[in-house]
């Protein structure tokens, strides 16, 4: 994986990481398919995207770690093609569009595998990691916070 550090702007208090794979099915559905919980849910719990509620709109920074050992979070995904993208919710792909980072976030390169996404949050600074070795998929009940 290559690692770099970057910034992204969100209007809806939400990180975004999957691998584009994952979401083709939702190209052609409203853009806010995932504001609702039950599909947010759908999505996380099959692996298909961490969807990471912030609490507050603005400018985050994101630091990519090896390992990140006091995790607040840890959201299993499928990555299937390894291009994968971390920025706002707002760029999740949905109608007709998929992410360009045009209000940040990065595309990561990373091995085709099964990822546990490891986060925590300090104010406005998010330190993720992805380690590889997860079943892909996850059982939450309730949207996740961090």
């Amino acid at each position: 994986m290559n690692t770099k550090n970057f910034t992204f702007a969100t209007d809806t208090a939400t990180m975004c990481a999957f691998d584009l794979t994952c979401l083709k099915h939702r190209l052609d559905d409203d853009a806010d398919w995932w504001t609702t919980s039950v599909a947010e849910l759908t999505e996380v719990n099959h692996g298909s995207v961490a969807f990471l509620g912030l609490g507050e709109d603005g400018i985050y920074r994101v630091i990519v770690e090896v390992d990140v050992p006091d995790a607040q979070v840890k959201v299993n995904l499928r990555v299937p093609s390894g291009k994968f993208f971390v920025g706002a919710g707002e760029e999740v792909t949905s109608d007709g569009l998929e992410p360009e980072a045009i209000r940040g976030g990065a595309f990561i390169e990373i091995e085709p595998g099964n990822y546990t996404l490891l986060a925590k949050r300090e104010g406005k600074v998010l330190t993720i990691a992805l380690v590889a070795g997860s079943t892909g998929i996850n059982k939450f009940e309730n949207p996740v916070r961090v």
